[in-house]
C-alpha cells in the first residue's frame, strides 16, 4: 500500500473509533496524565509504558486512542496551544494590542511547560491540531481586519509565531537547565558573569555589552524586557509594510 493510500501518519488523520466502541479510559484522561508526567519529569520520562502505569490502564485502553508515542506528543503539544487565550482577537482591540497579548500568552504557555522545546522537535502534524488551527484562524483574522491581504496575513502570523517560539524555546531550555542546577536564576547568573567576562576579553564590543548589562542586572525582568523589545521590532516592521501597501 502506498503512502498516499495509507494517509498521513498523525493522530489527527487516523480514523477514530465510534463512541460506542470507546473504552472507559478517555483521550482527555490520557492527555492530562501525560501533561502531568511531562511537567513533573520532562520529555525523557515520557513513555507509553510509564503513562499506562500512571493511569493504571492496560494496553488496549491506551492504544485505542493513541497508537504510539508520536501521536501522544501531537496531543500534548496541541493541548499547550489550547491553553492560550484568544481574548482580544475578535476585533475588540487594535491589531498590535491583540497580537502582543497573544504573543505573551504563547510565551507563557511555553514557559509553563518547558518540555515543549524538545517535543516540538518530535511532533509530526502539529499544524493539524484543532487548538493550533483555532489559534491560527483567529490570528489570521486579526491581520486581515487590520488590512493585510490573506497571504500577507499568513506571513505576519508566521513571523510573529517564529519569533515567539524561538525566544520562548530558548527561555524554556534555560529554565530546564536552571531547574536541574538547583539554583535560582540570580544565583546562576552571578556565577556565570565572571566566566563570561573572561571569555569576551578579546571581543571589545561584547566586553562593553556585558559590562553594561551587568549593572543592575535582574534575570527575570531582563528576559521579559528583551522579549518585549524584540516583539516591538517585529510589529514595527509589519506595520511599516502595511503602511507601504496602503500607499
Amino acid at each position: 500500500m502506498s503512502a498516499d493510500q495509507q494517509g498521513l501518519p498523525s493522530v489527527w488523520t487516523r480514523p477514530q473509533r465510534s463512541r460506542r466502541d470507546q473504552p472507559a479510559l478517555s483521550r482527555d484522561q490520557i492527555v492530562a496524565a501525560a501533561m502531568e508526567l511531562l511537567d513533573a519529569e520532562g520529555i525523557e520520562a515520557l513513555s507509553m509504558r510509564k503513562l499506562g502505569t500512571r493511569l493504571n490502564a492496560g494496553a488496549t485502553s491506551m492504544y485505542s486512542h493513541v497508537t504510539n508515542k508520536d501521536e501522544l506528543i501531537e496531543l500534548v503539544v496541541d493541548q499547550v496551544y489550547g491553553e492560550i487565550s484568544l481574548a482580544g482577537l475578535d476585533g475588540s482591540t487594535d491589531w498590535r494590542t491583540a497580537v502582543t497579548r497573544l504573543a505573551h500568552g504563547l510565551r507563557e504557555g511555553f514557559l509553563r511547560h518547558p518540555w515543549i522545546v524538545s517535543a516540538l522537535g518530535q511532533v509530526g502534524m502539529a499544524s493539524l491540531g484543532p487548538n493550533l488551527l483555532r489559534l491560527s484562524e483567529a490570528l489570521l483574522g486579526v491581520f486581515e481586519e487590520a488590512g493585510y491581504p490573506l497571504q500577507a496575513a499568513e506571513q505576519g502570523m508566521n513571523t510573529v509565531s517564529a519569533y515567539v517560539i524561538g525566544v520562548a524555546s530558548t527561555e524554556a531550555a534555560w529554565l530546564t537547565l536552571l531547574a536541574r542546577s538547583g539554583q535560582s536564576q540570580q544565583e546562576w547568573v552571578e556565577r556565570f558573569w565572571p566566566a563570561a567576562e573572561q571569555a569576551v576579553q578579546g571581543h571589545p564590543r561584547l566586553r562593553r555589552l556585558y559590562a553594561e548589562q551587568r549593572q543592575g542586572f535582574d534575570a527575570d525582568s531582563s528576559r521579559g524586557d528583551s522579549f518585549d523589545e524584540g516583539l516591538a521590532c517585529i510589529l514595527d516592521g509589519l506595520e511599516a509594510r502595511l503602511r507601504r501597501s496602503a500607499d
